[in-house]
């Protein structure tokens, strides 16, 4: 059997799926003979430039300084130290260090966008970036610092750092100064020419690596929401009727479509269901009633912001880009990060929702005067035992912090580099908080799926659906029922890997047809 991984292409459109891919090391990045050819086409355009010295025309980043100093002329016997001073003023990051899996994804997109051949930095950049890639050196990259316009200039910065051996970097499990890490690796730096530090630090990197993390897991939530759902629909005898095709259809927004397909097939086939068909119930609160309608809107913005994460994977974001067909280089501001700021606000707020119904669907199975005939916070002995009282406490605790990060980052702005950056997006702040709402919710989804677990154990020996009956066994393997008091961090611990890892979702489909 062969043990190659996967290639991805640089220069060519890409996945979200083919992004996690590299950011987990399950893929490697290629650069085929087409896109090193436009990447040194462009370079050829720099090159000229600089071989004119002296006598060339002013050309933003090239041979002149930066942002508010863009005005100030740089001889030619100076561009080198140009680039180099660039890359280590701006690495001025704080805060907690990126997770490996995100600095993956920068290193990979820096690389696609010097690949799509308007960035004019040399084939070698990328290679060097390729290899680090290969043999595992990640730069330590402080997650803040940028304002999300001129792109993501002081994250990037600190990639850059470890290009030219300097700054610090992981490898082999061991934090090294960039040079030690890259000579361990058997790598060489590099010596920045003309234009080369502003092409790798001026684009929207950091947002579309963090963006597009957090965005995928808020699909994978959306799905497992679903399933969660549903066994707490079970366990609280719910109905199905909601869930009726010819109610999607009518209103027909996709999302909701997949949502209720996704409820019908984990349904069916309920001995749960049949049991109450004829009761005086008329109608489940909305946090049951209304999945396909909530999490529905939740798909069809994640869809939205997957679109447009997808179009910035191939596009050219630094500044200023060249033009090898008519040997051009013009400023522009493709480096702005508003269309993703808005994205990612809209899929942190799209995500946050599915843990905002989870929380209620909990309220509804520990509160005996909703749970329809369930002990009063599913405890095995009342009073005595407390049950899952606090984990809904818990759950409360992280949808009321979500409602905090949900504040949009693309509402503000503040002007930088002396009044020349005006107006910024804040998109490195809205990828951070997606992701950062996407763990809460995994956590709240963890504490359904153990209540509602509770919930069923006590409507034994009725049978719920075959999908949901398969995740609740697949559950029980790992996490006995709750007979006693014992703390539940150990248990929700368990279960959000178990969501973390899809588990729950791959159980179910071993029963049902695959889950949208």
């Amino acid at each position: 059997m062969s043990t190659e991984r996967p290639t991805v292409s640089l220069g060519e459109a890409w996945t979200l799926e083919d992004l996690a891919r590299l950011a987990s090391g399950e893929a490697s990045l290629v650069l085929g003979s087409e896109a090193r050819a436009r990447i040194d086409a462009a370079r050829a355009v720099v090159d000229r430039l600089a071989a004119a010295g002296d006598g060339a025309p002013n050309v933003y980043g090239v041979n002149t300084g930066f942002g508010a100093l863009a005005e100030t002329r740089i001889a030619s016997d100076q561009v080198r130290a140009l680039q180099r001073n660039l890359v280590r003023s701006h690495a001025c990051g704080v805060g907690p260090d990126l997770p490996t899996d995100a600095v993956r994804a920068m290193m990979a997109l820096r690389a696609q966008t010097i690949a799509m051949g308007f960035s004019g930095a040399r084939a070698e950049i990328v290679d060097l970036l390729v290899e680090m890639l290969e043999r595992r050196v990640h730069p330590r990259i402080p997650s803040q610092g940028s304002v999300g316009a001129s792109g993501d200039l002081a994250p990037l910065a600190h990639l850059a750092l470890v290009l030219i051996g300097e700054g610090e970097a992981d490898y082999l499990g061991h934090r090294h100064d960039g040079g030690d890490a890259l000579a361990q690796a058997g790598l060489s730096p590099v010596v920045l020419e003309a234009k080369e530090g502003l092409a790798l630090i001026n684009g929207t990197q950091l947002i579309v690596a963090v963006g597009a993390l957090a965005t995928l897991e808020g699909e994978r939530l959306t799905t497992q929401a679903d399933l969660i759902g549903a066994m707490s629909l079970e366990a609280l005898q719910g109905s199905q009727r909601p869930f009726d095709a010819r109610i999607q259809a009518i209103r027909p927004h996709p999302g909701q479509a997949a949502t209720a397909a996704n409820l019908r097939a984990l349904l069916a086939d309920s001995e749960i269901m049949e049991s109450h068909r004829d009761c005086k119930k008329v109608q489940d609160p909305y946090s049951l009633r209304c999945m396909p309608q909530i999490h529905g809107a939740t798909r069809d913005a994640l869809a939205w912001t997957r679109t447009v994460l997808e179009r910035e994977m191939v596009a050219a974001t630094d500044n200023p880009l060249v033009f090898a067909e008519t040997g051009e280089i013009v400023s522009g501001g493709n480096f702005h990060g508003q269309p993703l700021a808005i994205a990612l606000d809209a899929a942190a707020i799209a995500i946050a929702e599915l843990a905002s119904a989870s929380e209620r669907r909990i309220e509804q199975l520990v509160n005996p005067a909703l749970s329809s005939g369930l002990p009063p916070f599913l405890a095995p002995r009342s009073g005595l035992d407390s049950g899952f009282m606090m984990a809904q406490v818990t759950a409360a605790a992280l949808v009321s912090e979500n409602k905090v990060l949900c504040h949009p980052a693309s509402a503000d702005s503040i002007p930088s580099s002396a009044g020349k950056e005006d107006h910024v997006s804040m998109g490195s702040i809205s990828a951070r908080k997606a992701r950062q709402v996407a763990t809460h919710v995994r956590s709240v989804l963890a504490i359904e799926a153990l209540v509602a677990s509770q919930g069923l154990d006590f409507r034994a020996p009725l049978k719920a659906g075959a999908g949901v009956r398969a995740a609740q066994r697949f559950l029980r393997e790992t996490v006995p029922t709750l007979t006693e008091d014992r703390p539940l961090y150990r248990d929700i611990e368990v279960v959000t890997a178990m969501l973390a890892e899809e588990a729950l979702v791959q159980a179910a489909e071993e029963v049902v047809p695959p889950l949208l």
